[in-house]
């Protein structure tokens, strides 16, 4: 079956020559294109659509984040955000909001579609060259808002260690772990052990 992509973009051109990159496909099919975020609302709602192509200008104009509603009303749904913005803040931004992939227009022809078949696999998509950029920035963030006990306890959060097993390699009570784990979700801005996974993924500290 093919990749159901539905394209947010307020310009008509720019959503013609996604269409058509998109459609050029054997397995991806754009099964829509709207200009607004009530369209979008109402679009995803009908067409169902797998991945939704949202240019960053919708995104992050007004109030309302159109990302956040459509992420919240359809299970399963994944953002692939397009920008022109090539610094780590943004991307960073974007994949905290809930998108799955940022693609840069620069390099739009040779990337929307990987990263649109990336995503829809279950996997996250930034340009190589960006992602290197976002994982030392996050790095940096996470040297300078943990201690470096905190940054223990999050590594091994990540590998899976209960905090009673984390107690016993460290010396530490328990009642410290779990004091140390709400601190690096605070600092961190995360809600679960997932996402808890995910940063400590992003940041390398799961490579040793």
């Amino acid at each position: 079956m093919s990749v159901r992509v539905l394209i947010v973009d307020d310009r008509p051109s720019a959503r013609a020559g996604l269409v058509l990159l998109v459609n050029a496909e054997d397995d991806l099919e754009a099964v829509g294109q709207v200009g607004s975020e009530a369209e979008a609302a109402a679009a995803a709602r009908t067409l169902e659509p797998d991945i939704v192509v949202l240019d960053s200008s919708l995104w992050t104009n007004g109030d309302d984040d159109i990302m956040e509603g459509l992420l919240r009303e359809h299970a399963g749904l994944r953002v692939v955000v397009l920008s022109v913005q090539d610094e780590p803040q943004p991307a960073r931004e974007a994949f905290d909001r809930g998108a799955s992939g940022y693609v840069l227009k620069q390099a739009l022809e040779a990337e929307l579609v990987p990263a649109i078949r990336e995503v829809a696999a279950g996997g996250r998509y930034v340009h190589p060259e960006l992602g290197a950029r976002l994982i030392a920035a996050e790095q940096r963030r996470a040297e300078h808002l943990l201690s470096d006990r905190e940054r223990e306890v999050l590594s091994l959060l990540a590998f899976g260690h209960t905090n009673q097993e984390i107690a016993q390699k460290l010396f530490i009570s328990v009642r410290t772990v779990e004091a140390h784990r709400t601190h690096i979700m605070q600092k961190l801005r995360l809600s679960t052990r997932a996402e808890l996974v995910r940063y400590a993924l992003d940041v390398g500290l799961l490579e040793t």
